[in-house]
């Protein structure tokens, strides 16, 4: 065979080769920072859009009780990354990022999952909403001191894959949990909360996800 003869039958090896690789998965905005998108919840009186971000609360009227905005599409392993800002002046001031989780039908408000924890004594660290009801892990509040930005914006991390579950509170891993149940959900829905019980505000933007 001719050398000539050899370059079409390279030619079409190194597509074939090219079709095989997989795109690179990128991160994607959950948030377009005018509309409410892709998510559903109170919109009405509960959560708003001030500035680009989403707001949920009030600094004065104590929020009734917990209220999540949650995404309308469920995820598996992904990286998640948000911005987000915490303020209050009365009562339980506390906030989080929900996922892997799904809408309680009773009350209809309350969500049931993992949760991302925010606020004094649970700052960076794994909640379970609504389900074992208690703290999974927590970093040391030393760590928190050194790296919270209180009442001002702060970058989070929420990584999870095949039931290992990492948190990043401005660039440092405050939580590395892997599930030991196995009857434990690792697919629902992403939320935010404002929880109920205080005068309070959260502001959250720049919401990007990587799928897994």
């Amino acid at each position: 065979m001719s050398k000539n003869a050899l370059y079409p039958l390279a030619a079409a090896a190194l597509l074939f080769v090219g079709c095989m690789v997989a795109p690179a998965k990128k991160s994607v905005p959950l948030f377009d920072g005018r509309t409410f998108n892709g998510w559903e919840g109170d919109t009405v009186k509960t959560w708003k859009i001030e500035d680009g971000a989403i707001a949920g609360g009030s600094l004065t009227e104590t929020v009734p009780h917990n209220e999540f905005l949650c995404t309308r599409k469920p995820y598996a392993n992904f990286i998640l990354k948000v911005k987000f800002k915490l303020t209050g002046n009365e009562g339980f001031i506390n906030t989080g990022v929900q996922f892997h989780s799904v809408r309680s039908k009773d009350p209809a408000y309350e969500m049931i999952g993992y949760q991302a924890d925010l606020g004094d004594k649970f700052w960076a660290s794994l909640y379970d909403e609504s389900r074992r009801n208690k703290t999974l892990i927590s970093p040391d509040s030393m760590l928190i001191e050194k790296i919270l930005k209180r009442n001002e914006w702060n970058d989070y991390e929420v990584h999870s894959r095949n039931g290992r579950i990492q948190i990043f509170l401005n660039g440092t891993q405050t939580v590395d949990y892997t599930e030991p149940d196995k009857s434990i959900p690792q697919k629902g829905l992403i939320a935010l909360q404002i929880h109920g019980g205080g005068k309070a505000k959260v502001y959250y933007k720049d919401i990007w996800i990587e799928e897994l």
